[in-house]
């Protein structure tokens, strides 16, 4: 049998009210000035005020970054490394949702080996661990706040670049259902849905394991039961908290069995025409999977029972075409565009599209590999 190794954050603190414990644990490391990487969103609502005095009131300084895009850039990288290295910082805090996350992984990446972010694509190119990272989750969606995954966007090439490295593991986690109430309901269900293609896709793995496929079982039905009231009801805290849950255990599945096709044609999708990362994820993954049914029918229907189907009386088979039409139907129930013509894409794009998204398939670990035509029928489909 293979050898197994499971990647996650030394320290992963959850539920409401831990923000408070993380900044003990943060002050017990002993840093003293943070460079807070986040979004000018969450700068102007006052979180990140907020999080600045909790460090205060315990003894650390912060510098604010906060020109993340939604699809983190190679520039935001190289801006955000230079303000670390013009205060003299000794840690990095991301606070916000994947893209706070991946551009503060970059920075911390190349703040210790050097080089340019694009030097370390592809799987572990790093030789030295980056600088000290503890992730501030305020969205439960990406699970980037405990991953070893850092997606960052070449604008020459308009690709989204797949950073897979053990040392872009944060040291520290904090997912604070509190930091997540104030979140719009389109944002909610987008990052939900990239989530449950988390779940899926490391469950239909050819790398899954019975520790991966327990985390992302559990994933599929608390979102299912979840995330519907999230989207409709954003302050309510156990809806919150059960996704915070639901989308950190996707994380560990994904981070470990990692992923498939969805995933590698949603980053030709947000590399290409800038869109948002989970509404990718939400709109490819029923087609995806129609295709993966070919060879994964049997787990799809276990898909399909822990989203609430009574599959008892199907056979695989059907129990495969009940996980897609389930997926189907929670995207539409928290309003998920149809397809991909309603983003913008184009079918004359396909052909590039497919190209770049084989190529970054390479680290990946789908159950039925494709041919560039077959990717193209995809996309196809998913308009």
């Amino acid at each position: 049998m293979a050898t197994f190794k499971f990647y996650i954050p030394a320290v992963n603190l959850m539920g409401a009210g831990c923000l408070q414990e993380a900044a003990v644990d943060i002050q017990g490391h002993g840093y003293r000035k943070a460079l807070i990487v986040t979004d000018r969103v969450l700068n102007q609502i006052g979180v990140v005020a907020r999080v600045a005095k909790l460090l205060a009131e315990h003894g650390i300084e912060s510098q604010v970054f906060d020109e993340t895009k939604p699809n983190p850039t190679m520039t935001n990288v190289e801006a955000g490394l230079a303000m670390l290295e013009a205060h003299g910082c000794d840690c990095v805090i991301s606070l916000g949702g994947g893209s706070p996350h991946d551009c503060a992984k970059g920075i911390a990446l190349v703040a210790t080996n050097g080089g340019s972010i694009k030097d370390y694509e592809g799987v572990d190119r790093s030789p030295k661990p980056q600088l000290p990272l503890i992730a501030i989750n305020t969205t439960a969606g990406t699970a980037s706040e405990m991953t070893r995954f850092c997606i960052i966007t070449d604008e020459a090439r308009h690709v989204k670049m797949a950073i897979v490295d053990k040392h872009v593991t944060p040291l520290m986690s904090v997912n604070d259902p509190e930091l997540m109430l104030a979140k719009p309901a389109g944002l909610t269900a987008a990052t939900g849905m990239d989530a449950l293609t988390h779940a899926i896709e490391a469950y239909v793995s050819t790398a899954a394991t019975p520790v991966t496929d327990a985390s992302a079982i559990m994933a599929i039905g608390l979102i299912a039961k979840h995330l519907r009231t999230a989207v409709a009801q954003g302050d309510d805290l156990h809806a919150r908290e059960q996704m915070a849950y639901a989308q950190f255990l996707a994380g560990m599945a994904f981070n470990n069995a990692s992923l498939g096709y969805v995933h590698a044609m949603a980053h030709q999708l947000g590399g290409f025409y800038d869109l948002p990362h989970g509404v990718c994820n939400a709109v490819l993954l029923p087609h995806v999977q129609a295709y993966n049914a070919q060879v994964s029918a049997a787990r799809l229907k276990d898909v399909a029972r822990h989203m609430g189907v009574d599959v008892s009386a199907m056979n695989d088979a059907e129990g495969a075409a009940a996980a897609i039409d389930a997926i189907q139907q929670l995207a539409r129930d928290v309003n998920i565009p149809a397809g991909l013509e309603q983003l913008g894409v184009k079918a004359d794009d396909f052909d590039v599209l497919a190209t770049n998204a084989l190529n970054d398939a390479c680290g990946f670990t789908n159950p039925k590999q494709a041919s560039h035509a077959e990717i193209v029928a995809i996309f196809r489909a998913a308009m």
